[in-house]
Order: C-alpha cells, then sequence, then structure tokens
C-alpha cells in the first residue's frame, strides 16, 4: 500500500512540475541534480476496527531541493504549489484526500509533510449466511 501511495505522489508531482523535476524514493550519494524531490514515508501505523478492517495511518514527508541562490523563496513558490497538487491523489481509482498538512524550510531545503490515511478491508471473503431455523410448539389447552 505505501509503495502505492508513493507511486500516487509520483506521478502528481511530475503532473504538477513535469519532467525537468527528477523525483527519488531512494537516497542519492552523489551527483544530486537540482531541482528534485525526495519522498519519504514516516512512521507508518495501523489501527484494527471490527470484522478487518484496519486504520492505516501513513505520513508523507516530500523534500524538495532547490536549484536558485534564492533558496527560502523558491521552496515558498514549491511549497505553495505542492498544497494542492497533493491535496488529492489518484490511488488503484479512487481519490485519497491529503490531510494535516504543512511545510517547514530547513537549510534551503523545503520539508513537506501531508498524511494520506485510510481504511483498508482484509477480509478474505464474506461470512455465509446461516442456513434456515426452524421451530415447532405445543400448546395445551
Amino acid at each position: 500500500m505505501i509503495n502505492s501511495i508513493i507511486d500516487a505522489i509520483s506521478m502528481a508531482l511530475n503532473a504538477e512540475f513535469g519532467d525537468s523535476y527528477d523525483i527519488h524514493m531512494e537516497e542519492i550519494e552523489q551527483g544530486l541534480k537540482e531541482p528534485c524531490f525526495f519522498i519519504l514515508c514516516l512512521n507508518p501505523a495501523s489501527q484494527q476496527f471490527l470484522k478487518g478492517r484496519y486504520f492505516r495511518i501513513n505520513q508523507f514527508c516530500i523534500q524538495y531541493f532547490p536549484e536558485t541562490r534564492e533558496k527560502r523563496r523558491e521552496c515558498y513558490r514549491v511549497a505553495e504549489r505542492l498544497l494542492s497538487c497533493l491535496e488529492y491523489i489518484a490511488l488503484e481509482g479512487d481519490a485519497v484526500m491529503g490531510t494535516r498538512m504543512h511545510y517547514e524550510v530547513l537549510d534551503g531545503v523545503l520539508h513537506f509533510f501531508v498524511d494520506y490515511d485510510m481504511f483498508v478491508d482484509r477480509r478474505e471473503g464474506e461470512i455465509p449466511a446461516m442456513g434456515e431455523v426452524s421451530q415447532e410448539t405445543l400448546v395445551k389447552g
């Protein structure tokens, strides 16, 4: 599920920013080409509900590395675009809403946080309905 969300975020970023921005999911040790994005999942969690339903909490951090000398200004411009393009992502034919969006700029890098929380149904099949029941009663009288 997390990889599917990362793919959906990547597609939303590509639709908004185009092919001139690299999008990474893994760390790059050398040769970082700016501008670029990194997509990270932070502390995913799952809460069990009744009958095989789970509530998945998926917090993501999208880091943006700017290319200009005016790093803060560029980060703020990109953050405004991220607020709109990551509000909804397409996941397996459904639209999933991003919540708790916020961002900060640290050391010239934008850190944009968004949660994509959802219910997941892990029931393997429906439990068959109970068969018919009949009862007879005798009354004296």
